[in-house]
């Protein structure tokens, strides 16, 4: 027998779930779909390499949806300071030239999802089907689509949601095509101690081989990104830690600190993917389904959870209207609303890249000149300040703090 939902959502990582969130609370049914819950959080634990910065405007959608305590009770790091430099050209931002108490928050990935999904489970209209895994989808255009999972259950969805990654298995099933292409470089994730106390800055510096990176964690500890090529990222994932660790003291600047202990490693391809369209009837995309971006600025967790709020939005107003919430009039208006703004993101994240990893001689004057007007001319340096921090273009309900219901 088939269960009806107005909403299915495959999909319970950090974006699928605030999708459900954003609907909580309302009279539409929904389900989460997820294969695998998270680890449980205890305090003692190391933190984990997979770890966001989250935006203002991101932390406004997860403190709107009830989901922000979730994380404060777990761990979080907030900084208050962003530095960017190369040779000639340096700019320091702080939260305190636009009378804001932080830039922005450090939050393991698995913290965050794991606040979202307890939020998620205190309301009666959303039910969380996990650990299960999906067996069939099945998708014609204009009747609603079903999930078979492998326990034998059959969801039937009038709205099918896409928040199952890069590699999305609904997406392809329905036939939403992408276009991508590789940057040729990977991406180092080193978990290290540092003789440092818990830090409130983030800072990137640009080399030739590739920008590298910083991130605070809470205590003693922070999160490296070192940006390099394929055939470098595996020479250096395969040397100790012991080995690694002097490897980072030779190559990174004197404002990491003394590097105590490396403690994990990780690494990743860099890989841009933009999906040709959103929506088709009854099926839309959310997060990594639709969107990879470098991750150069950290812009990748807070544009799905934009994705998140605007289309909790739109079918909340939708159910209001009596519209049907399958429809490609409906899903549309989230098209509208978040493509195009993805897109701009993305292609100045893409400009940045290219313009940063270019040793052509005007384009190094003219980086090292951009980013000391930068630090000079004030109003364009705090318009980047709230770009980075979510604040600027047409935002999203919940990203300003505005409750949907």
């Amino acid at each position: 027998m088939k269960e009806k939902f107005d909403v299915v959502i495959v999909g319970g990582g950090m974006v699928g779930a605030a999708v459900a969130c954003s609907l909580g609370g309302s009279l539409l049914k929904v389900a989460v779909i997820e294969n695998s819950p998270p680890t449980p959080y205890t305090p003692d634990q190391p933190h984990d390499m997979r770890v966001s910065a989250l935006s203002i405007a991101s932390k406004n959608i997860l403190e709107t949806v009830g989901a922000w305590e979730g994380v404060v009770n777990r761990r979080f790091c907030p900084f208050r300071r962003m530095r960017v430099w190369e040779t000639a050209g340096d700019t320091e931002f702080c939260s305190d030239d636009i009378n804001y108490p932080e830039l922005g928050y450090i939050v393991e990935n698995r913290v965050t999802q794991l606040a979202l999904l307890e939020r998620l489970q205190a309301f009666d209209n959303i039910e969380l089907i996990c650990p299960v895994s999906i067996k069939k989808i099945n998708y014609v255009a204009g009747k609603p689509g079903e999930v078979e999972l492998e326990d034998g259950r059959i969801l039937s969805a009038n709205v099918l949601v896409a928040a199952d990654g890069g590699q999305s298995r609904v997406r392809q099933t329905v036939g939403l095509g992408v276009t991508s292409w590789d940057y040729k470089q990977h991406a180092l994730v080193i978990y290290i101690e540092t003789a440092y106390g818990q830090q409130d800055i983030t800072w990137q510096r640009f080399l030739p081989s590739g920008p590298q990176a910083f991130l605070p964690l809470t205590g003693h500890y922070g999160s490296i990104v070192w940006y390099n090529s394929p055939d470098e990222v595996n020479r250096l994932k395969t040397l100790s830690f012991e080995a690694l660790k002097d490897e980072l003291v030779a190559a990174f600047p004197d404002c990491l600190g003394q590097v105590n202990n490396v403690l994990g490693v990780a690494s990743f391809p860099l890989k841009r993917q933009h999906a040709q369209s959103y929506v088709k009837p009854g099926v839309v995309l959310v997060g990594d389904a639709a969107h990879m971006i470098n991750p150069l600025a950290g812009q990748g967790v807070n544009i799905g959870l934009l994705d998140a709020a605007a289309l909790g939005e739109v079918l909340l107003e939708a159910a209001k209207e009596g519209l049907d919430l399958g429809s490609l009039t409906v899903l549309k208006r989230y098209e509208k609303m978040r493509r195009n703004e993805n897109l701009k993101m993305m292609t100045v994240m893409d400009i940045f890249y290219q313009v940063f990893s270019n040793e052509v001689l005007p384009l190094k004057l003219i980086r090292n000149f951009g980013l000391g007007l930068a630090e000079r001319i004030l109003p364009a340096k705090n318009k980047v300040m709230r770009s980075a921090m979510g604040l600027e273009g047409k935002l999203p309900k919940l990203a300003r703090g505005e409750r949907i219901i």
